[in-house]
Order: structure tokens, then sequence, then C-alpha cells
């Protein structure tokens, strides 16, 4: 790996100092970098400096440093499968509860050591690709690392999707949406919503509805090559909407139908610590102090 590119999260001006002596300690191993162009907004300018938008950054280089949350991660996953590049992406919390930027700051040297030395572990993590059908044509389909989810507006009346796996009908969800989530993200709305945390090596899809109206709607998990398909049943009046890993998402229509799907890509995360999935969990949630 002789390019690294860089994405720090927008505004994060602590980020400032480490960005910074990133950028020398790479140039002094003679390794190119490439910042994010908000993320060299925040540093004092340098003449040569390398800059791209996230699109381009991603197709440019070798590996990419994340320093933020797991929405920053987020953002950078879904640009590189959208690009279809297999890029790895290495993560360093500097948000909250960091599932996925999972090494710490005191890990920030070492763990970049390893990556550009290719001694660190690759977790290959699972994706959703969803689109929507629309008076029989296809709109443009979104790519998700954590999650596909329909929900109503902030005021609006509850939702009722009917929910099919394949062609076969599942169920009807009254209630505030339906989160349709993949492992990884199994740690995040999912899990606020009281969906199952699913082990990341699992190949599964995880349908959980938010606030149901009925006790007797529960989260389901299904396999990962199912084909999920939901259908809103709505007036023009209803305001429903479907997002993608909360980054990109629009307003629905009535006759719309959201069809979900595994995707082909995979993202590369880049794991450093000896913390096992298990240690995290134990960690982030607290498991076992009161």
């Amino acid at each position: 790996m002789t390019r690294v590119g860089i994405v720090a999260k927008s505004h994060l001006r602590e980020a400032i100092p480490h960005l910074i002596a990133i950028e020398s300690w790479l140039a002094a191993r003679g390794h190119e970098t490439v910042f994010e162009t908000a993320t060299a907004a925040l540093m004092p300018q340098a003449p040569g400096r390398q800059i791209a938008d996230k699109p381009a950054l991603v197709a440019r280089v070798d590996l990419l440093l994340v320093l933020g949350g797991d929405g920053t991660l987020l953002s950078v996953a879904d640009c590189a499968a959208t690009a279809d590049v297999d890029v790895p992406i290495l993560g360093v919390n500097f948000g909250g509860l960091g599932f996925l930027t999972e090494a710490t700051l005191p890990e920030l040297y070492p763990s970049l050591d390893a990556a550009l030395a290719g001694s660190v572990r690759v977790e290959q993590r699972m994706m959703l690709r969803a689109a929507t059908l629309r008076g029989g044509k296809a709109l443009p389909d979104h790519l998700a690392l954590n999650d596909v989810v329909i929900t109503k507006a902030a005021r609006a009346r509850m939702t009722d999707l009917s929910v099919f796996v394949g062609d076969e009908f599942v169920t009807h969800v009254k209630a505030d949406g339906l989160i349709v989530a993949t492992p990884t993200g199994s740690t995040a709305y999912n899990l606020a919503a009281g969906g199952p945390i699913v082990q990341p090596v699992v190949d599964a899809i995880v349908l959980t509805p938010i606030a149901p109206h009925m006790l007797t709607n529960r989260p389901i998990v299904i396999p990962a090559s199912s084909l999920v398909r939901v259908r809103p049943l709505m007036t023009e009046r209803d305001e429903i909407y479907v997002t993608f890993d909360g980054q990109a998402g629009y307003q629905l229509e009535a006759g719309d139908e959201v069809q979900i799907r595994c995707a082909e890509r995979r993202v590369r995360l880049l794991r450093f610590s000896p913390r096992s999935y298990f240690d995290v969990l134990r960690q982030k949630l607290k498991w076992n102090e009161r």
C-alpha cells in the first residue's frame, strides 16, 4: 500500500493536530497521502497537498483511514461500494460507541503501521442493495452497510407495510416503520428498536419493526440470499421515506415497492485490535456492569 486516503468527521476540529501529524508520519515513510476535500479544509494550507472529493478519493487510494464515528465510516464504505472499488478501510474512533471505528486513538499509529504492512486481519462485511420500483421502472439503487429503513415522517400517522420474502407474503407491519439490517447494522438502529444482535460472520438479514402497533410484530432473521420486498399501503397524503445508512434517502409514493437484497460487493474492514467481537460488545454495551 503506497497511497493512503484520509477522511475525518465533518467539522471535527479535535482531529486537526492528528491529521497534520499523520501527514508527516506517512511522508517520512514514503507514502502518498490524499485528503478528502472537507477534511483538508480543516487543516492549514500546505503546497502540494493532494485533495479529492470522496467519490474520486476512494478510487485513487490503496487504503482508507477514517477518523470519526461510525457515521463517517458508513459514508466512506457506501461511497467505496458505489464506486465498485475493493479498498480496505481502517477506522479510528473519535465518536461515541464506535462499533465500526473500533480502533482507539492510542492505537492509531500501531494500527496504521500494521495496515500498511499487511499484518492486520480483514473482515468482509456484507452490504445491502436496495432499489425502488415506481411505475414499472426501477429508481437508481443504493448500497448500505448497516440498514435500509422505511419510516413515516415525524408527525405522520403510523405506516402500514406489506412485507414479502421473495414471492411469499410475510406480514403487514403496522408501525412507525421497518428496519432491514445487516449483521453489521444489528448493533445500530436495529438494536435501539429492540432487534437482535447478529454476529457479523453470519450471513443474514434482520427485519425489525419500529414501535409496532401490535405486540405480535416481532423481529425476524432470514437468510442473506433472500429478496425482501416492502410495499407501503398509503395514500397521496401519507409521508413515508426510505433511507440508506442514514446517509441518503427519498420520499416514497403510492404504488412503490422497495426491493432489498444482499449486495455482490462486500466491505473490507481492517481490525488491528486483539479484542474479539464479544469483547467489543461487553465494552460498548457495558455488559455485566450495574
